[in-house]
């Protein structure tokens, strides 16, 4: 239909869809397009990004928005890099084929990793990064619709109504604490990524699109690395047990969006067809 889509993750909604649709989603690092004329859900969080075919098609989108021209030629990758499984926190939400994708992304990546592909397990200081994204988020989405609550609060559906509540429920105390911890939580990764790590693998949703449209799907895999500020891309790895795309998220150290488009164009070319859960 379209080469290109825009959009925004406060997050999850470039790399799960992104994930459940079959197509590559990229969130570039925090800041890296302007939000200017965008109405903001969280300034904390928001950040736009491209859905696309392919690893270079969305490396142009965001080059082409963000005025990071580089970015339109992707370098290989020069050596070996390191490379971890990260399963986060969450991943008693993972389904088996999301299980199996990450696997499979694993053995994969080993093609170019330095020293094999090992799990990797996030600080201390990254710990319950999803209860911190949804502190933020919440808060600071109720200010955000402060003019439609007092001036349309009867056209506002019943979902974003609760969503609003739950905001305005949260006290600055308990928001400036998790502001903090964010803080910390950004320390503690860059750290990570100077030391341990170059890349790492991990979930980009529970599983297979859901069944309904009532709702979205979870987010939980994504709020983390929206929080931390980080570059991700989804890639698709398999198929689940309805056929349907199952991805995974490559995440790079803070600011590394090149370096990240050069691991993701290397993990595609390993990546050349998906194989189904029941095959793997």
């Amino acid at each position: 239909m379209v080469p290109l889509a825009t959009g925004s993750q406060t997050a999850a909604s470039i790399i799960r869809p992104a994930s459940y649709c079959g197509v590559v989603g990229y969130k570039p690092s925090y800041g890296k397009i302007s939000i200017g004329g965008v109405k903001s859900l969280s300034v904390t969080l928001d950040t736009l990004g491209v859905f696309g075919r392919t690893v270079s098609d969305v490396a142009l989108g965001v080059a082409a928005m963000s005025a990071d021209h580089d970015l339109m030629n992707i370098a290989p990758l020069e050596s070996k890099i390191r490379i971890g499984i990260c399963k986060t926190d969450d991943f008693a939400h993972a389904q088996a084929e999301t299980a199996a994708a990450l696997s499979l992304a694993g053995f994969a990546a080993k093609a170019f990793a330095n020293g094999g592909v090992g799990e990797i397990a996030l600080p201390m200081d990254c710990a319950k990064l999803s209860e911190t994204q949804t502190t933020i988020m919440l808060f600071e989405m109720a200010k955000s619709f402060t003019f439609e609550k007092l001036n349309h609060f009867d056209q506002i559906s019943p979902t974003l109504k609760a969503i609003i509540e739950r905001g305005d429920a949260i006290t600055y105390d308990h928001y400036h604490a998790a502001l903090l911890k964010a803080k910390l939580a950004r320390a503690a990764i860059k750290e990570l990524f100077a030391d341990q790590v170059d890349i790492l693998i991990a979930p980009s949703a529970t599983g297979e699109a859901p069944k309904t449209l009532e709702q979205t799907g979870d987010p939980i895999f994504s709020r983390g690395w929206t929080l931390l500020g980080l570059p991700c891309i989804n890639l698709t790895v398999t198929t689940g047990p309805n056929g349907l795309p199952v991805g995974v998220t490559l995440v790079a150290g803070p600011g590394q969006d090149r370096l990240l488009l050069s691991a993701a164009s290397a993990l595609a070319q390993q990546l050349s067809d998906p194989i189904s859960i029941n095959q793997f």
